[in-house]
């Protein structure tokens, strides 16, 4: 009861303390803490229509949060989700040369079912690569994933703006638009798309996975200790490589929902840093599945204020990142508390007031 407690409480006073300094922040810049306070959260879940930005913005992050989380219960800790998200669009973009129009067309569930499982392979081969040189080359796993998403990105523009960029789009360079059948649409006439759905349905199933099947248990033991998953005959590597290859998939299939229900083509504006928020989502959450669906909702709805403090109040539109920011170093920070450190720290702040 008392870890359980520290899961959800760290993580919120971490929370309002980031608020508190960005309230301090502001106000540095000559604003009302409390008119900034209020706005944030009017942007974010003030309305319906905030509400929309909110559960758009938190779909992506859902998958590209999988991306650290599901690694991390194997034991890796993989950054590299951006690239994996933005080569998951580009998969998704190249079907608009590969297939026909007609073909398209003719049978749109099955396009849109195509544009995931595209995404999910070039995503999560892409992570798996990051596992590959951990595994069998020594090389930290951290550094290697964030450096291929700085290569992933390169490519990405490379072909973006050479070989599949459509000759009409010059401002902006982009990727021919997906035909109809190929795109994920609408639910109820509303703006969020179904790529909430899909991230929802992700972390229930990563969640019961690594709850109740044999495979997700062994890559559970494989994280908490790899020496003794060895030693009782566990395949360390190959269940290592399968966490990064559907981490990997998940921020991959972010980037091809992207493309499909959002930009309806592939360019610059899908490298909106996703992959990054994912991971503080995916502290935040504490590596759980299951928990980060609110937490992606949340900083979702940081994520669409930004707009609303931009028009009311003249601040920049990336203001929220300071948040985020802020929010990242305190997560890390509580990870001290744990434990019962707290006590000991509260102990010693009175005696020191004292």
């Amino acid at each position: 009861m008392r870890s359980t407690l520290e899961d959800l409480l760290l993580p919120i006073a971490a929370i309002l303390a980031a608020l508190l300094l960005f309230g301090l922040f502001v106000m540095l810049s000559g604003l009302n803490p409390l008119d900034v306070w209020r706005l944030l959260f009017m942007g974010a879940f003030g309305d319906a229509y905030s509400w929309q930005n909110t559960l758009q913005r938190a779909a992506p992050l859902m998958l590209t949060a999988l991306c650290v989380v599901i690694p991390a219960r194997a034991g890796l800790v993989v950054i590299g989700g951006e690239g994996a998200l933005v080569l998951g669009g580009l998969a998704a973009a190249v079907l608009a040369h590969a297939l026909p129009p007609a073909v398209a067309l003719s049978a749109p569930l099955a396009g849109s079912l195509l544009v995931c499982l595209a995404a999910a392979a070039a995503g999560g081969l892409w992570v798996m690569l990051a596992g590959w040189l951990r595994q069998y080359r020594g090389i930290n796993e951290t550094i290697s994933s964030l450096l291929l998403a700085y290569v992933a990105i390169g490519l990405f523009k490379h072909f973006v703006e050479g070989p599949l960029r459509d000759p009409s789009s010059l401002n902006t360079p982009s990727t021919y638009e997906l035909a109809e059948g190929l795109r994920i649409g609408a639910m109820g006439g509303s703006d969020v798309h179904w790529g909430l759905v899909v991230g929802v349905v992700a972390c229930l199933v990563a969640e019961l996975w690594l709850r109740l099947t044999t495979s997700g248990f062994a890559v559970r033991v494989v994280g908490g200790n790899m020496r003794a998953a060895q030693l009782v005959g566990l395949p360390a590597s190959r269940l290592v490589l399968l966490a990064c290859l559907l981490g990997g998939a998940a921020a991959g299939v972010a980037g091809g929902i992207e493309v499909a229900a959002v930009h309806t083509k592939a360019n610059a504006a899908l490298i909106a840093g996703y992959g990054y928020a994912g991971i503080l989502v995916a502290f935040m959450a504490r590596q759980s599945p299951l928990a980060v669906i609110p937490v992606a909702i949340l900083l979702g709805g940081f994520g669409a204020a930004g707009s609303l403090l931009q028009r009311r109040l003249g601040m920049p539109d990336a203001s929220v990142l300071v948040l985020q920011g802020l929010a990242f170093v305190l997560i890390l920070a509580s990870e001290a508390l744990r434990g019962g450190a707290w006590r000991t720290w509260l102990r010693s702040a009175h005696k020191v007031a004292a």
